[in-house]
């Protein structure tokens, strides 16, 4: 029976208001998390406060399952900033939509030779990781690319084929990387579902790995699916073979760091750091210089994302540690590095360091400039310190408050 005699504090936190609200509704952890697609254990994670709220899109679910009309009841005093939700579009949006969008049923008499297809797919992920406006260095090559590959993977035959799927996977990997952080959620879902499905036409288990980790981050951000994306990735590991190539231990590491995500998501302590160990393990095999072409997997990006772990597992101070380890140029990407500079930075502002934060974040920003405008956590922090900025960098905030465009 619910408990209708307890009262609930007016500045009581999240994880007191989800606890109260559940009781209030008589529905046990398992049934809630049923109802929003997670577990029993990610509830008690979130009413003991060993994760943080979640995003907008779970909140409101979470209101609907429990019956609060009013998500402020919910949320409390954590005041949610429109701009810690609010995506911005990059200019170049609307045509990679209609690339995607479009279905075109006449074909050329003759497609573009893999070989060539190869070689545009290779300049596109070097345009991605090495330019500051990462974006803008893409969004004039992808129509094309996708359209070529798309009529390649379907003409050509026999290995050529199979290669050109292969490509076209990768083509979906971009466009799926340049969609994320925008008003574009079908794009990021559409572009995740066609790599995977051109990797599986292709039966190589090297691009079905790839296809595997990004759509891990469609469903890790979307707070869905963690089941069934941990088994995905340890059925592709499982297909890959760590002892007889490079290639496929760099993969099988970018597997296990997958799921090493998926579990941190979920609170789960134990479970993340036996597959980081994994992940780190098959990278540090590599030899401490190496990293994947274009995924990037190597023992420099493993490091990097043990910040990501302790931050999602709520241990902020742990992260700061970890980063004092980690060389922020240790993988040759520029994206990559300002991404983790974000991340090093998030760590500092739980820990109350505001100043380090600013810090860091301008230093993402000259990194690359389309990553830290793009970053919803970039945002948020801003947009946090903005209404009272520590006096030391307040006409830094105010900056970087005009570069992620939250003020004129």
């Amino acid at each position: 029976m619910p408990d209708t005699n307890r009262s609930l504090a007016p500045d009581a936190p999240f994880s007191e208001r989800l606890n109260y609200y559940r009781a209030r509704a008589g529905k046990t952890r398992a049934v809630v998390g049923g109802l929003v697609g997670r577990s029993a254990e990610w509830v008690k994670s979130l009413e003991t406060g060993k994760i943080g709220m979640p995003r907008l899109p779970m909140l409101i679910r979470l209101a609907e399952v429990l019956d609060v009309e009013d998500l402020g009841d919910l949320t409390g005093d954590h005041r949610m900033s429109r701009a810690n939700y609010t995506k911005h579009a990059h200019e170049d949006l609307a045509s990679i939509r209609d690339a995607l969008a479009s279905y075109p049923l006449a074909a050329p008499a003759r497609p573009v030779p893999a070989d060539v297809l190869t070689g545009r797919v290779r300049q596109a992920w070097r345009a991605w990781h090495t330019s500051r406006w990462e974006r803008s260095a893409v969004a004039d090559k992808l129509p094309a690319l996708i359209a070529d590959a798309r009529v390649s993977a379907r003409m050509l035959t026999g290995d050529d084929r199979r290669r050109a799927s292969c490509q076209l996977a990768q083509a979906y990997h971009i466009a799926q990387l340049y969609a994320s952080h925008q008003p574009a959620p079908e794009l990021v879902y559409m572009t995740g579902d066609r790599a995977m499905l051109a990797a599986q036409d292709a039966d190589d288990p090297a691009a079905m790995a790839g296809a595997a980790w990004y759509l891990n981050h469609v469903w890790r951000d979307a707070g869905e699916a963690a089941e069934a994306r941990v088994e995905l990735a340890r059925d592709v590991a499982g297909m890959l073979r760590p002892a007889d190539s490079e290639r496929d231990r760099a993969l099988y590491a970018l597997m296990h760091l997958a799921i090493a995500l998926s579990h941190a998501k979920l609170g789960r302590d134990g479970d993340a750091w036996r597959h980081h160990d994994q992940a780190d393990e098959a990278a540090r095999s590599l030899g401490a210089g190496y990293a994947h072409p274009w995924l990037m997997i190597g023992p420099g990006m493993v490091a990097h994302y043990a910040v990501t772990i302790y931050l999602d597992l709520q241990k902020p101070g742990l992260a700061l540690q970890a980063a004092n380890r980690i060389d922020p140029a240790a993988i040759p990407s520029r994206t990559r590095q300002s991404r983790y500079l974000v991340e090093v930075a998030r760590a500092h502002h739980r820990q109350g360091d505001h100043v380090a934060a600013i810090h860091l974040m301008q230093k993402a920003d000259k990194v690359s400039g389309d990553t830290f405008a793009f970053s919803l956590f970039a945002r948020s922090i801003v947009a946090d310190l903005l209404p009272d900025p520590p006096a030391a960098v307040a006409e830094d905030v105010r900056e970087l408050a005009r570069t992620l465009s939250l003020i004129a």
